[in-house]
């Protein structure tokens, strides 16, 4: 049979290049690299050099990035480092004469991905007030509407750049501008971005930003967070003085390597990519709306990523066309992996106006740097015929089909 995989924003395959590149810091350049002799130098060299092609994806210094565990790490990170630090020092007050220590506000959307939600969730708990802005039905936060929302006590704002379930792109540049002009740190999960679209710190103006390994060719477990020189944040962990003291711990230089190579090859490769996959998507897109009725595509078609497309297909449970075009060799999703087993419906989808029913009638379907012609060619025969099959003994979509009538 015949295995097609469409769900890339769940994770990526660590591309050969990647592999080859870490595979020498798993066994002959195994060393320390905080060690100072030799072996341990070649090895600080290494995870240097990652540094440098990190930073230059995004436009950054390379001493600006802080290597992590990956993209949930590097979210809790900026929301809790910025907090804390801020709480801890007067420059809380810098919107305000008062002496007394306002209780600080944050601005993040209620699509964002769950690192960011629910640690956003729990700084509540300890007295942080927290503003969730509404998106429009494209899945778009209204900047004006986040420039009304800010108080003088608001300290951080938090808005994704990409969704991972829509993959709509967020207007970052202007709402970086409106922090930039508050004087309130902006950090954003590029998560979903890095790579697939051009990244410029400097142009979005923001002070922190979070990127993953494994959505980027590189392995699991491997991330960064980049921070703004001068930007305060307190670490989370405690132990040696690694990475300017942000974040200790023995560096994974393996990974590290990984992500640094994975890096390096998204810069080359990223338009010519992008190109080609969106090229791809919009086939699979107009194949599916030529071939299955009562569907449509969730979210905005111009503000995106390249690879995304989310679809509701009337009448049927998105877990069953999971299952059922797994059985046939195409693997997609209902929506963000980390959410995968909830009960609830998407609450990126409900966000965007769909119903409870319309939300769980939802598939992502992302694709990839190696996904072919070929392979949507695949997906157009498999998906319309189980759609179809689900749609014979399925209840919902005869009443629908009956009240269309």
């Amino acid at each position: 049979m015949n295995r097609i995989y469409l769900d890339f924003n769940a994770t990526t395959p660590v591309e050969p290049q990647v592999l080859d590149a870490m595979l020498p810091y798993f066994s002959a350049d195994f060393a320390n690299a905080s060690s100072i002799h030799s072996p341990g130098q070649r090895a600080r060299a290494a995870v240097e050099t990652a540094r440098e092609q990190v930073a230059a994806l995004i436009g950054a210094r390379p001493q600006e990035i802080v290597f992590t565990s990956g993209g949930t790490e590097s979210d809790n990170h900026a929301i809790f480092g910025v907090i804390s630090s801020l709480v801890a020092q007067p420059i809380l007050a810098v919107h305000s004469s008062s002496a007394r220590t306002p209780t600080p506000h944050i601005i993040t959307s209620t699509i964002e991905h769950e690192a960011v939600l629910n640690a956003c969730q729990a700084s509540e708990k300890q007295g942080v007030t927290v503003t969730y802005l509404p998106v429009a039905r494209e899945g778009l936060v209204d900047p004006e509407e986040l420039r009304r929302t800010i108080r003088p006590e608001t300290v951080l704002i938090t808005v994704m750049h990409a969704n991972n379930e829509l993959g709509t792109v967020q207007p970052l540049e202007e709402i970086g501008r409106i922090a930039k002009e508050h004087k309130v740190y902006f950090h954003t999960d590029a998560v979903q971005s890095v790579g697939k679209i051009p990244i410029d710190v400097s142009t979005l103006n923001v002070d922190l930003l979070s990127l993953s390994g494994h959505k980027l060719y590189a392995p699991k477990g491997i991330g960064a967070l980049y921070v703004r020189t001068g930007a305060r944040l307190r670490q989370l962990l405690y132990g040696g003085h690694h990475q300017r003291g942000f974040r200790p711990g023995t560096e994974n230089v393996a990974g590290i390597v990984g992500l640094g190579k994975a890096a390096e090859i998204a810069r080359t490769s990223l338009a010519s990519d992008a190109q080609r996959v969106s090229s791809l998507r919009d086939k699979l897109e107009r194949g599916l709306l030529q071939r299955v009725p009562q569907i449509r595509v969730n979210g905005s078609a111009a503000w995106r990523t390249p690879n995304t497309t989310n679809i509701m297909f009337a009448g049927i449970e998105g877990e069953a066309l999971v299952i059922a075009l797994d059985l046939k060799g195409l693997a997609c999703s209902v929506g963000a992996a980390c959410s995968s087993g909830a009960v609830e419906p998407s609450h990126v989808l409900t966000a965007i106006g769909l119903t409870q029913e319309g939300a769980k009638s939802s598939l992502r379907f992302s694709l990839g740097r190696h996904t072919t012609d070929s392979e949507i060619d695949f997906a157009l025969e498999v998906i319309p015929t189980a759609v179809a099959q689900l749609r014979s003994i399925s209840p919902t979509y005869r009443k629908e089909a009956t009240s269309h009538a």
